[in-house]
């Protein structure tokens, strides 16, 4: 396996798609490895796909573009906006809760990254925001985006590890609304010292807040019906996506009345795209991870860990930096497809819930989209916004940083995440 390893890795160096690097490593696997049928390849890039579970991938990144084309999106920024007009820097204020409520719409980090520098950027440079600081404040919050459901990255690490898609979900509330606490704090001390003055000196009445919220009853009430469909057996996980395509298409044709048939084949075309980079890259990675299997890996992995300490807090700091180096140079997904086999039966050997450390590996992984060199949300916003990456990679630290702290919390008061899962599903 370690001759795949290092074939992957000049692959990626050389500038290959993730992709196709990961099949044509996995390959290299059948190829050094003697009495292994070739066949295999085939059957492996077709099953990786046919898992009922990740029917829910295409439906919710339907969904989530329904939602962005019929006015939802901009409805929230309304409401975000809202309340936080008379806080420090108040712009970025707007980007840490627009991706809270964001999280129940999108369920994709970059593209809330994308959408919020397009939304948001213009206006934050017309105010005399630096472009590095209003790409990191952007990039950094749609972390939020993927810990609130529905996450494709939840969904990803629930499939792959078979672990309770629901009980992910619902567990996914608390730390996301932590980790918004976090970031607008942040946001307020760094606007501060930089003297990004709030635009009203006064917070919104409750009449203002109301007359915004009933505007987004629609997007708000969207992961609430998610969850209490799920708890009580209406549908399933992949049936909640199909449910989630018809909610977008209900709003959007009858409610706000905007989406025509121009947005809605606008629309499948976006789908479209987004769901083949990510199939594409599930699909392939079935025959890495056979690799993985078949050499013992796990197995490997975990009495390597498990002999340098059976302390859970301290095991999942090590998973932590190892995953913060993974996230340098691969894609949140990848590392969710190939390191959820490897690094869930470590923690479960050591009594760590599979739903805490789903939470705390999916939120650590998916910022690795703001860190160089291979960080995808941070060439995004850097582009967008017209800076180099490096002002915002820079720019990015003291946001980064807020997100660890709130790991940590996770890691140490476990509680804390399953209250919401514990309630609704029982223990």
């Amino acid at each position: 396996m370690g001759i795949v390893v290092i074939v992957f890795l000049l692959l990626l160096l050389f500038g290959m798609p993730v992709a196709f690097a990961i099949g044509i490593s996995g390959a290299v696997f059948f190829v050094v490895t003697p009495g292994i049928p070739f066949p295999i390849i085939v059957q492996k890039v077709v099953s990786s796909s046919q898992s009922f579970t990740l029917l829910a991938i295409p439906l919710f990144i339907f969904a989530g573009n329904l939602m962005n084309n019929t006015g939802i999106t901009s409805r929230l920024v309304k409401l975000s906006n809202v309340l936080t007009g008379h806080m420090y820097g108040n712009l970025g204020q707007v980007s840490c809760v627009l991706s809270t409520l964001m999280g129940g719409v999108s369920g994709s980090a970059n593209a809330d990254a994308a959408m919020e520098c397009r939304v948001l950027g213009p206006e934050m440079t017309k105010r005399g925001y630096a472009k590095g600081y209003s790409g990191a404040v952007n990039g950094v919050t749609s972390l939020i985006t993927a810990t609130i459901p529905p996450s494709m990255g939840l969904i990803i690490y629930g499939s792959v590890g078979e672990v309770s898609i629901g009980r992910l979900f619902a567990g996914g509330f608390v730390p996301g609304f932590m980790m918004m606490a976090a970031l607008m704090f942040t946001v307020r001390l760094t606007a501060r010292k930089r003297g990004y003055t709030p635009e009203r000196n006064r917070p919104a009445t409750l009449s203002e807040i109301g007359k915004a919220s009933i505007d987004c009853i629609w997007a708000l009430l969207f992961p609430v019906i998610l969850i209490v469909g799920i708890r009580f057996g209406v549908f399933t996980p992949s049936e909640s996506g199909a449910f989630a395509c018809m909610y977008a298409i209900f709003v959007g044709v009858f409610i706000y009345k905007e989406l025509t048939w121009k947005v809605f084949f606008m629309t499948l075309r976006d789908t479209a795209r987004d769901i083949g980079v990510i199939m594409i890259l599930v699909s392939l990675s079935g025959i890495f991870g056979y690799g993985i299997v078949y050499d013992r890996i796990p197995q490997a992995m975990a009495g390597f860990l498990v002999n340098i300490t059976t302390n859970p807090y301290l095991m999942q700091f090590i998973i932590i930096l190892l995953l913060v180096f993974c996230g340098m140079f691969i894609e949140t997904t990848v590392i969710a497809l190939l390191l959820t086999p490897i690094l869930l039966p470590v923690v479960l050997a050591i009594g760590v819930d599979p739903v805490q450390f789903g939470l705390v590996m999916m939120t650590v992984t998916t910022m690795g989209i703001m860190t160089p060199p291979v960080g995808i949300a941070l060439y995004t916003t850097s582009t967008i916004m017209g800076c180099k990456p490096e002002e915002t990679a820079k720019e990015s630290v003291p946001f980064i940083i807020a997100v660890l702290v709130v790991v940590t919390i996770c890691i140490f008061f476990k509680d804390l995440v399953l209250f919401i899962p514990n309630l609704i599903f029982g223990k």
